[in-house]
């Protein structure tokens, strides 16, 4: 096999060209080498100490901002069918992304934080 023959490994640096695609479960969660390897696709994003899950926490200059943030990525998550764990409080909001159907992270996740990373944030 030539060498430009040869299956180049998946970079995630395509997410926001992909959608979240269902998950039952039934597959593996994302390693934690897996995981930090998509981590550099979303600047910011975090990995929890467990490798489960990761989390980004965003801030605004009042709640109105804020909530409208949250409404977003409530319609963003809606269309992708994969929903983050949110908190809203004045001035803030923080994100939790993990798949739960596999107890842990898939590329859902990454692609979700994307694409949260894309939104709009207006003041």
């Amino acid at each position: 096999m030539k060498k430009n023959d040869q299956k180049q490994p998946h970079t995630p640096l395509d997410l926001g060209h992909k959608k979240c695609v269902p998950c039952e479960g039934g597959v593996e969660p994302f390693d934690r080498k897996k995981a930090e390897n998509y981590l550099r696709a979303v600047p910011g994003w975090e990995l929890a100490p467990d490798g489960l899950s990761i989390g980004k926490r965003y801030t605004f200059p009042n709640f109105r901002t804020a909530l409208g943030f949250v409404d977003a990525i409530g319609a963003l998550a809606e269309n992708e069918g994969h929903h983050p764990d949110l908190t809203l409080g004045w001035g803030r909001v923080g994100i939790e992304l993990s798949t739960h159907a596999v107890k842990g992270l898939s590329e859902n996740d990454f692609i979700l934080a994307y694409k949260i990373d894309a939104l709009p944030q207006r003041s």
